[in-house]
């Protein structure tokens, strides 16, 4: 019975660790998609940004400034994503699959220099942990929770602060009014360009921030397209979620569990000589996502001018 329990504490302490990157870049996506822009691109901006967060660790040897620099990149990538959807109003699906694809491009480009003169790849330092060594021996709710890196305890905040500033605030009412009727927020004296680039700058900065929890909460590595489409189960979470911070991190916890359950089936088949395909495994979070999308997305309503652009002589 013991070691059952452990069992399952190790699951579920392994569910919040896998789902902290797409909790993060998930309060991200919440904002940019508020404001009326559809953005795929998250899969490339955290892509960039877990490679930024390890070339700037390797550089410097503070992962404070290596986190910064992994931020900054994603921004910058969501910088140009705004410029081409806002500013030129391109089609945002195309700006947006057009990013994912530099961003695979471009880190695989840099993969080898990233590591050149070492003759292994190096483990970069990790978040540290910072509750007292007293907590994180508490029973359950220690190891699922407290003995967890400082950036787990930060993606459960965000979603909370997320939820706070979007529906308690007059700058959130604003965000929301943006996405479904920016004509009205034109009228009323407010730039709704501006509140676009926020938006769209803000999930750049989330997703490189995701990227940076996705290499060093615990892998401390970078590999060739390592986030493996995280960025995408991210957008069927806004979906699922309803746009709101605190049920799109609902969902990401859900997908990180069902992720750290296929993990330890491909464990348990390998000890007890139970022939499954990984592949198999590997595909069981993933069609839990389609399955979410399937059952619940039409029940959800999105942002009405989301994906479309805006022209301010329109109004």
């Amino acid at each position: 019975m013991e070691s059952n329990l452990a069992v399952i504490v190790g699951w579920l302490a392994a569910s919040v660790r896998i789902a902290t990157p797409l909790m993060i870049a998930g309060v991200g996506g919440v904002f940019t998609e508020r404001v009326g822009i559809f953005n795929i691109a998250i899969e490339g901006m955290m892509l960039v940004g877990a490679m930024a967060a390890i070339a700037g660790s390797l550089a410097t040897g503070n992962i404070w400034v290596a986190t910064l620099f992994a931020m900054v990149v994603g921004g910058l990538m969501a910088l140009i994503h705004a410029y081409l959807t806002v500013t030129r109003r391109a089609n945002q699906i195309v700006s947006g699959a057009t990013l994912n694809l530099f961003a695979l491009g471009l880190t695989n480009l840099l993969y080898g220099p990233l590591y050149e003169g070492f003759k292994y790849r190096p483990r970069v330092p990790l978040y540290p942990k910072l509750a007292p060594p007293i907590l994180q021996e508490l029973p359950i709710i220690g190891e699922i929770i407290i003995d967890q890196p400082v950036i787990v305890w930060i993606a459960f905040v965000l979603p909370l602060a997320a939820a706070w500033v979007i529906y308690r605030t007059s700058w959130g009412l604003d965000i929301r009014a943006t996405g479904d009727h920016p004509q009205a927020v034109a009228t009323a004296g407010v730039s709704v360009i501006r509140l676009k680039y926020i938006g769209v700058i803000l999930s750049g900065l989330f997703a490189g921030l995701g990227g940076a929890a996705l290499v060093l909460a615990d892998l401390g590595l970078f590999g060739p397209n390592l986030t493996a489409g995280r960025g995408f189960i991210v957008l069927a979470a806004l979906a699922v979620g309803s746009w709101n911070p605190i049920k799109v991190a609902a969902f990401c916890l859900l997908f990180g569990a069902a992720d750290a359950l296929q993990l330890r089936a491909q464990t348990w088949t390998q000890t007890t000589g139970i022939i499954i395909p990984y592949q198999f495994l590997v595909m069981i979070p993933y069609l839990l996502t389609i399955a979410a999308l399937a059952g619940l997305v039409g029940r959800t309503r999105a942002p009405k001018t989301v994906g479309k652009p805006y022209d301010p002589e329109s109004i």
